[in-house]
């Protein structure tokens, strides 16, 4: 079953210009090509590739990678009477209304993996795009909670790992941030693992609350 869209808003060029440049950055790059719903405002003959050689036409709706989406949702067609964009951004299901009350009601049984496998950096990223202060709120808390629940682990991985059930699922539902935490962290003591989690923590608070500000 597929959740509604969170609301159809058109992404502005002025967004955009306050991202940090990470042309070179392979996250960067990963995070970018992750998939958003997209809702073409007008026909776009010369883009059918996208739609497996059939017709764009105005209100056509594709998946395509972040980045390209972002690329058409910033440009504008030439002509006093056309739309202010090629197209227009949804949310993605990932962080749509069922995952962000799952996550809500408990932030360690969800499958972030299952929903990006760069979870973190797609929320971060439609933040640019999207003013929605409950994604960020959300998306803080999550990471607060399954951050301390990846430090426990981290001291216990061949035990967590064998035990069946919710502990071997949790750790094979990280998302690559969690996973590089995980692989950064094992083999160090607990109280330095949440030591470097909690500096995350905060560098990743501070980030997404000066992406919603750039909104106001």
């Amino acid at each position: 079953m597929s959740t509604p869209p969170v609301g159809e808003i058109t992404a502005m060029a002025s967004n955009t210009s306050n991202s940090t440049p990470t042309y070179y950055s392979p996250t960067a790059i990963l995070t970018d090509s992750q998939k958003a719903p997209t809702t073409f405002s007008l026909a776009v003959p010369t883009l059918t590739p996208l739609n497996n050689g059939s017709a764009i036409e105005e209100g056509t709706k594709l998946d395509l990678p972040l980045w390209l989406a972002e690329m058409l949702a910033v440009s504008k067609p030439a002509g006093p009477a056309s739309p202010t964009s090629l197209a227009s951004l949804d949310m993605p299901f990932a962080l749509g209304p069922r995952v962000l009350n799952a996550l809500k009601a408990d932030p360690k049984s969800v499958d972030v993996r299952a929903q990006a496998p760069w979870f973190y950096g797609l929320g971060e990223r439609m933040l640019e795009l999207f003013e929605d202060e409950e994604v960020g709120e959300v998306l803080l808390e999550t990471f607060r909670q399954r951050a301390l629940e990846i430090a426990d682990k981290s001291q216990n991985t061949r035990a967590a790992m064998s035990q069946a059930g919710d502990s071997a699922d949790f750790m094979s539902g990280l998302d690559e941030t969690e996973r590089q935490r995980t692989s950064f962290l094992h083999g160090k003591n607990l109280h330095n693992s949440l030591r470097h989690l909690d500096k995350d923590k905060i560098q990743w608070h501070y980030r997404m609350k000066r992406q919603q500000l750039t909104l106001l």
